[in-house]
């Protein structure tokens, strides 16, 4: 039995090599604080690559060890899932416990979060597939592009000279002068045909020589070509069925293949459109779909990453009444995912035994005791996420490698604008924040984003006209900008 070894984002080392410690510092760049939850996660992916180097027998015993992240909305649970799929290159899907309800319910069955999961599995093995044909593909696509700007010669079929008659092979032979006549007559007959061709053939491949290199330098760019467009012309209709609208589709498909979809149509292309579009063509022809399921298929059970929020809205047992009514139904037919099931799907049965599942939700109301016991069982990691301080939403504007004042920066940037923020301003909407969160709803670093928006509302919107390119966001700066709204309530709500 073969596993698949994912490699981190970057392609540069294989997951296999990253310790616990060192994913945590890979998150520490994307996620501040949260700590515990962080040490969760990295010893569930550790364990995941230990399990795989286990002999087959032993390996398909080993249950992942699910987590569930308590804490209140905005502390960083789904960026810590997302950032971990990321690093440790698996498929992950990230589905709403909400959106789900019980069989025989209007509303999504709960395997479609697997099928969902073996298409983006899908999607990232063509992706992979294609890179590595990438070179193949863009040579013929540019041969094809080639034989359309310079059609290949034709072969040209010359007469054979007329064989000469019995009698007239006997009439020379009587005279002696006549016989060394007959010998140089056949030989020029032939050569000029032969030097004609290979002179075609050779004027032929300087011209094409000559497009080629036009081609790569761009001189060709503005020529128009013509192609052969397939038609994607599949009716735009859905059947809801037990195995999914997908699976419907394909079969559709594979019993009248040549009705959907069959058609071509001429179409006009610039030559840079045109030589994107071959290459596209040569990508789909040389990567073996086939091939691409089953690896994404293998990938998904091995490596596949499901994280799933807010499962305190599904918590709560039967009340028989009211919108409550399929809330533990849910739970019971999201069991059988999370302890291990088949589930089909176009590319074929995808065993659910070792996909990691990762919850969260804030279980204000309802607690972690409150969902059915087998499901609190296969969750035997609970961590809890702290409420971010103001010290928080300090490194927050300024730590991380996507932190929010660099993205305001670079945005502005691109209209000319050159944006410093000083240390009393990151203290000031930090402190804003803060106050904000305290007065109303606490979403979380969700705010920062809001009171950013807001400080700098007046200077995005004049950035394009505005003669003066240095700013600098001071206290006194933040303060104009928010004190009026933040001083009332009632717009804080509203506009905060």
């Amino acid at each position: 039995m073969v596993f698949f070894l994912p490699e981190t984002a970057g392609g540069s080392e294989s997951l296999d090599q990253l310790t616990p410690r060192q994913i945590v510092e890979e998150l520490d760049k994307y996620v501040i604080g949260q700590h515990a939850a962080k040490r969760a996660v990295a010893i569930a992916l550790r364990n995941r690559m230990r399990r795989l180097k286990l002999p087959p027998e032993m390996a398909d015993e080993v249950a992942p060890k699910n987590i569930i992240m308590i804490g209140p909305t905005g502390v960083g649970k789904t960026e810590i899932a997302r950032r971990l799929a990321r690093l440790s290159g698996s498929p992950f899907t990230k589905v709403e416990a909400s959106k789900f309800t019980e069989v025989g319910y209007v509303g999504r069955d709960v395997e479609s979060m697997v099928r969902d999961l073996v298409d983006i599995a899908v999607d990232m093995v063509r992706e992979e597939k294609i890179y590595e044909v990438q070179d193949k593909a863009e040579e013929n696509a540019e041969e094809r592009l080639l034989d359309l700007l310079l059609p290949p010669l034709r072969p040209v079929y010359r007469p054979e000279p007329a064989a000469a008659s019995p009698a007239s092979q006997t009439t020379p032979q009587t005279t002696p002068q006549t016989t060394p006549q007959t010998t140089p007559q056949t030989t020029p007959q032939t050569t000029p045909q032969t030097t004609d061709d290979r002179a075609d053939k050779t004027d032929f491949q300087a011209t094409r020589a000559k497009l080629r290199k036009q081609l790569r330098e761009g001189k060709l760019d503005n020529r128009t070509v013509e192609l052969d467009v397939r038609e994607r012309a599949f009716p735009s209709f859905e059947i809801i069925t037990s195995g999914g609208v997908e699976e419907m589709d394909i079969n559709i498909k594979d019993m009248l293949p040549g009705l959907f979809g069959g058609k071509t149509r001429k179409r006009k292309f610039k030559v840079p459109e045109a030589l994107e579009y071959l290459i596209q063509e040569e990508e789909h022809k040389l990567v073996d779909m086939d091939q691409v399921g089953r690896l994404a298929v293998e990938r998904t059970e091995q490596a596949g990453i499901i994280f799933v929020d807010e499962l305190d809205k599904i918590a709560g047992r039967e009340g028989g009444h009211g919108p409550d009514v399929s809330r533990e139904g849910v739970q019971r037919d999201l069991l059988p995912i999370v302890e291990g099931t088949s589930v089909s799907t176009k590319y074929g049965m995808v065993r659910t035994d070792h996909l990691l599942f990762i919850a969260a939700g804030a279980f204000h109301v309802a607690k972690p005791s409150d969902l059915i016991p087998e499901l609190q069982g296969r969750f035997p990691i609970r961590v809890e996420l702290h409420s971010l301080s103001k010290g928080d939403f300090i490194r927050i504007l300024q730590e991380p490698k996507s932190a929010l004042l660099k993205q305001y920066r670079a945005l502005l940037a691109t209209e000319g604008i050159d944006l410093e923020f000083t240390e009393d301003a990151v203290d000031s909407v930090a402190s804003y924040s803060m106050r904000v969160n305290e007065a109303t709803e606490n979403i979380g670093a969700r705010r920062l984003h809001t009171i950013m928006e807001k400080v700098l509302d007046d200077l995005s919107f004049d950035a394009p006209d505005l003669t003066q390119k240095k700013w600098v966001i001071d206290a006194e700066f933040v303060a104009r900008m928010l004190d009026e709204i933040a001083n009332d309530d009632d717009l804080s709500r509203y506009i905060l």
